[in-house]
This record gives C-alpha cells, sequence and structure tokens, in this order.
C-alpha cells in the first residue's frame, strides 16, 4: 500500500497548478516578443534600440522616478489629470445617459447629435479647448471630460432601455416614487451596463491626456515627458520614449482592471 505523504502533491506544485495556466502563458509569450525585438534590433542600421539597450539605459531612470521631472511623477500628474477629468465625465454622463434612456422624446432628439460628437477624435478638440482656455491645464481637463463621456452617456442610455418590463410593472403596482424608482430599480438594473460604459471612458480619457500633453506645451505629465524626450535628440532619447511608452501600457491596463473590479463589487452588491 502506497505511502500517502509520498504520493500527495507539495504545496509548491498545487499552487503552481493552479495559478500556472494563468502566469506562464503571458510570461512566455511576452519573452517571445521581446526575444524577436531583441533579434530585429541586431542589425547596425536599426533606429530602434534592443530590449537590453532600452534596460540598460533607462535603469538609472526607475532609480528615482519621483525626481523633477522623473518618469513617476509626470504619471502622476498625468494620472491627477484624467481623475478629475474623468470623475466629471463619469457623472454627468451617468446623468444625461439616465434622462435620456428614461425619455423616449430625448433619446430620438439627442441620439444623431451625440453620433457625430463621439466620433470626432480626441486631438480635434484640443484647438477650441487651448482657445477657449487659454491655458493646457484646463484644455487637457476638457479634452478627457469630451472624450470619456460618450461611452458612458450611450451604455447607460441603453441600460435603461433593457430594464425588464415586469420591474416596471413591479414599481406600479408598490406605487414608488420617482427618487424610490431611481434608487431601488433604475441605478441598479443599469450599473453593468454604466460599468461597461466607465470601462471604455477610462482607457479614452487615458489616451486622450497623454495626446493632450504631448501637445499642450508647458503642461507637464507623461506626454509632455514623451515629446520632450523626443525633442532632446540624445542618445538615450529612444529608450526613454520606450520606457515612457511601457509605462503608459501598465498604467492603462492597470486602471482598465480597476474600474472593472469595482464595477464587479458594486454590481454583486446591487
Amino acid at each position: 500500500m502506497a505511502n500517502p505523504s509520498l504520493t500527495a502533491p507539495s504545496p509548491f506544485a498545487i499552487q503552481v497548478k493552479k495559478f500556472g495556466p494563468l502566469i506562464f502563458p503571458p510570461i512566455i509569450c511576452t519573452g517571445a516578443v521581446l526575444l524577436i525585438w531583441q533579434v530585429l534590433c541586431m542589425n547596425p542600421e536599426s533606429k530602434m534600440p534592443a530590449p537590453l539597450v532600452v534596460a540598460t539605459q533607462s535603469f538609472g531612470l526607475l532609480l528615482n522616478p519621483f525626481a523633477e521631472e522623473g518618469i513617476g511623477l509626470q504619471l502622476w500628474i498625468s494620472l491627477q489629470r484624467v481623475a478629475l477629468g474623468y470623475a466629471l465625465a463619469a457623472v454627468v454622463g451617468v446623468a444625461i445617459g439616465l434622462v435620456i434612456g428614461v425619455n423616449i422624446f430625448l433619446r430620438r432628439g439627442f441620439d444623431p447629435l451625440i453620433q457625430v460628437l463621439r466620433t470626432i477624435p480626441p486631438l480635434a478638440w484640443l484647438p477650441i479647448a487651448l482657445a477657449i482656455f487659454q491655458d493646457g491645464q484646463p484644455a487637457a481637463l476638457f479634452l478627457i471630460f469630451i472624450t470619456a463621456i460618450w461611452p458612458i452617456v450611450i451604455n447607460t442610455a441603453v441600460g435603461v432601455q433593457q430594464i425588464p418590463k415586469d420591474y416596471d410593472n413591479v414599481a406600479k403596482v408598490l406605487r414608488l416614487n420617482g427618487r424610490e424608482y431611481l434608487f431601488n430599480i433604475l441605478i441598479p438594473s443599469t450599473v453593468p451596463y454604466i460599468f461597461t460604459g466607465l470601462r471604455i471612458g477610462i482607457g479614452l480619457a487615458w489616451l486622450a491626456i497623454v495626446a493632450a500633453e504631448m501637445l499642450a506645451s508647458g503642461a507637464g505629465g507623461i506626454g509632455f515627458y514623451i515629446w520632450d524626450a523626443y525633442n532632446a535628440g540624445n542618445d538615450n532619447s529612444m529608450s526613454q520614449i520606450i520606457l515612457a511608452v511601457l509605462c503608459v501600457g501598465i498604467v492603462g491596463l492597470c486602471l482598465d482592471r480597476l474600474v472593472s473590479y469595482l464595477g464587479s463589487l458594486v454590481a454583486s452588491e446591487s
């Protein structure tokens, strides 16, 4: 008879079996991409630095990211702008979406305008914002707001339209007033749609702020950091730009996951 202690898997093996399918595929695929990148950059005429060169030249930047004009400080400046502009877009977008979703006249009336405005590229708004505000900071906030609001409005309105008729019938039977209907039926029923819009909106907001900071001179932030590194044109510029771009992508992923996690929490409590 076999000894159970000899056949039972170790705790480490159990953890590998549990988390391996989640961890190993990204590691392997990322490693393959880095290897291909390294091989392609072995050509002496390549203008793109290899991953090992980027890591070597960027190591000093990562040691003190919150120094004056450091990459961590610039990311923090951009995140503050996104937080403010995105919060405004979320509040206004959800409110407008609820009103448009409930009122069929307003929905039909504003739908063409919303469809036109949402297709305008974010950078097309920047000259208008700079002309109105005469300053890069409020112009960047306006750009975040006007870019992020449309998916929030549209998804919220769609969520309102998808509320089952039985819910409305129950509300009529219980004679719920407007406030009770809003907080007990309307908002809980539309939470998944609202957070779908919020998730799309945060991605667009992060895209918009990087582009706005590149063109709004003196605004600071990670976009300005990338543009300033390009204009510097020194030996480390490309490595500095690549590092910043990777940081932008990682922060964007974290923001997306954060909004998705908050959405799952709110949905579970609704």
